[in-house]
C-alpha cells in the first residue's frame, strides 16, 4: 500500500505527513495545503468527458470531427475567460470580469474506451498523447498570483476500463496510460507509475486540496466504501464548518454496471457485463439493470454524518445541470453539479450551440458558491473562436453545512 502524502497548497491550515495507513483500505492520499490568512474569492472551470479517440457527429460545419479538434476549440475558449464578464444573474460576482482562474477540473473519461467494435477506437496511449498536447500544454490561464493555473484530474469509467479490461473487446486488451499519468500528476508518488506498473487495486487516485477556506476532495469514480473510509480519515481534524466539495466521475445514483460483479468469480466478463470500476459488489441484484438502492443508501448515511459536504461535481451522464439529489428515500438534500461533454453531450450532441462547461465562483467567508453554464460554441460557426460566449443556467448555493 502506498504512503499517505499531504502536500502544501493555499489554505487556512497546513498538514504534515499523515500516518495511519491501516485506516485506509486502499488507495493513495495527497492533500495539498498552504497557509492563507484571509480567504479570497475563487473561480474555477469544471468540465468532463472529453473522450479523446472518439469523433463528434457534427461541429462548426464539418461532420465526424475528431475529439482533439473539438477539445482544442474548447480550450481556446477557456483561455479567453479572464477578460469575459460574468452575467448579471444575481449570482456571486455577477457582472464582474471572470478574472484569474484558480484551477481547471476534468472529472474523467479523458480517453475513450479502446473498443474494437463497432469501430476500432485508438489506444489510451494515443488518446492521452492528444490530451497532453491539445489540453494540458495548451492551457494558458494563470491564477491570482500569476502562476500557471493547475489542471486537476480524476479518471472516468472509460479510463479505468482501458486499464483493467472491459466486458466488450478492447484492443489492446489493457492500457493503463491514462490512469498512470493521472496518478503521477495528482499523487506525485516517489516512484512514478507506468502503464506496465500501474495497479488499479492499490493505486486508487484519491487526493484533496484546501483552497481559500474550502476543502476539495477528488475521487476515483464514486464514493464507494473504500473511498468513504479514505474521506473519513482525510476529514479528521477539519473544522465541521469548513465547506467540502466532492469531485468524481459518477453521479450519486451510480449505475449498477459500474459496481463489482456479484456473480461467480466476481470478474469482468461479457455475460454478466459488470465493469468492476468501484470496490463495492452490487448488492441489489445480479444484473446490470438493477437500481442501486443499497449502495445509494450507504452513501446517504455517510453524507448525513458529514453535513459540511455541500457540493458534489460529476460527469458520466453528460449534460449541464445543477440539481438537488434527495437520495432513494428523499431524506437528504445535496447540491449536485453535472457537466456537459464536448463529445457525447446528451443535449449538446444534437445542438452544438449548447456545448458548455461550468464557471464556478465561491467565497468561503461569504458562504456562497455560484455555478454558471458557459456556452462556448454559442453560434456553432467556424468563427466561434472570436465570438463571445453565452451564459446559460446558473445556480447559487450556501456553503454553510447542510440542514438535511
Amino acid at each position: 500500500m502506498n504512503h499517505l502524502l499531504r502536500m502544501h497548497w493555499p489554505t487556512r491550515r497546513t498538514w504534515g505527513v499523515i500516518a495511519g495507513l491501516a485506516l485506509v483500505l486502499a488507495g493513495c492520499i495527497a492533500t495539498n495545503a498552504m497557509t492563507a490568512t484571509v480567504a479570497q474569492p475563487v473561480t474555477f472551470v469544471f468540465t468532463s468527458d472529453v473522450h479523446y479517440g472518439l469523433n463528434r457527429g457534427y461541429f462548426r460545419g464539418a461532420a465526424n470531427v475528431e475529439a482533439r479538434v473539438v477539445n482544442a476549440a474548447m480550450v481556446r475558449k477557456i483561455n479567453t475567460l479572464p477578460a469575459v464578464a460574468l452575467p448579471p444573474d444575481g449570482g456571486f460576482r455577477a457582472g464582474q470580469p471572470v478574472g484569474p482562474i484558480a484551477f481547471v477540473i476534468v472529472t474523467g473519461d479523458i480517453a475513450n474506451r479502446q473498443e474494437l467494435y463497432p469501430i476500432h477506437i485508438q489506444s489510451a496511449s494515443v488518446s492521452w498523447g492528444q490530451f497532453e498536447d491539445g489540453f494540458i500544454k495548451t492551457l494558458t490561464l494563470t491564477d491570482a498570483a500569476g502562476r500557471p493555473t493547475p489542471l486537476l484530474l480524476v479518471p472516468g469509467n472509460h479510463d479505468v476500463s482501458n486499464a483493467i479490461g472491459s466486458p466488450s473487446r478492447l484492443v489492446p486488451e489493457t492500457d493503463a496510460t491514462a490512469l498512470a499519468e493521472i496518478f503521477n500528476r495528482m499523487i506525485h508518488p516517489a516512484v512514478l507509475r507506468t502503464k506496465e506498473t500501474y495497479r488499479y487495486a492499490t493505486d486508487r487516485i484519491y487526493f484533496a486540496k484546501d483552497f481559500q477556506g474550502v476543502h476539495l476532495v477528488f475521487l476515483t469514480m464514486w464514493p464507494d466504501s473504500v473511498a468513504r473510509a479514505w474521506i473519513e480519515h482525510d476529514l479528521q481534524g477539519l473544522p465541521e464548518a469548513t465547506p467540502v466539495l466532492l469531485f468524481c466521475h459518477d453521479q450519486p445514483d451510480i449505475e449498477a454496471k459500474h459496481l463489482t460483479n456479484p456473480n461467480g468469480k466476481h470478474d469482468i466478463n461479457g455475460h454478466d457485463r459488470f465493469e468492476n470500476l468501484v470496490a463495492d459488489r452490487c448488492a441489489d441484484g445480479n444484473m446490470v439493470d438493477v437500481d442501486t438502492l443499497i449502495e445509494q443508501r450507504a452513501l446517504v448515511v455517510f453524507l448525513k454524518a458529514h453535513r459540511n459536504i455541500v457540493g458534489y461535481f460529476h460527469g458520466n451522464s453528460n449534460w449541464n445541470e445543477c440539481y438537488t439529489w434527495s437520495g432513494p428515500d428523499a431524506d437528504i438534500a445535496l447540491n449536485v453539479f453535472r457537466a456537459d461533454s464536448p463529445i457525447k453531450g446528451k443535449n449538446s450532441g444534437k445542438d452544438e450551440t449548447k456545448l458548455s462547461f461550468q464557471v464556478v465562483t465561491y467565497d468561503a467567508e461569504a458562504r456562497i458558491l455560484t455555478a454558471r453554464e458557459c456556452r462556448w460554441n454559442a453560434l456553432g460557426r467556424a468563427d466561434c473562436d472570436t465570438t463571445p460566449v453565452a451564459w446559460g443556467a446558473s445556480r447559487s448555493i450556501s456553503l454553510a453545512p447542510r440542514v438535511k
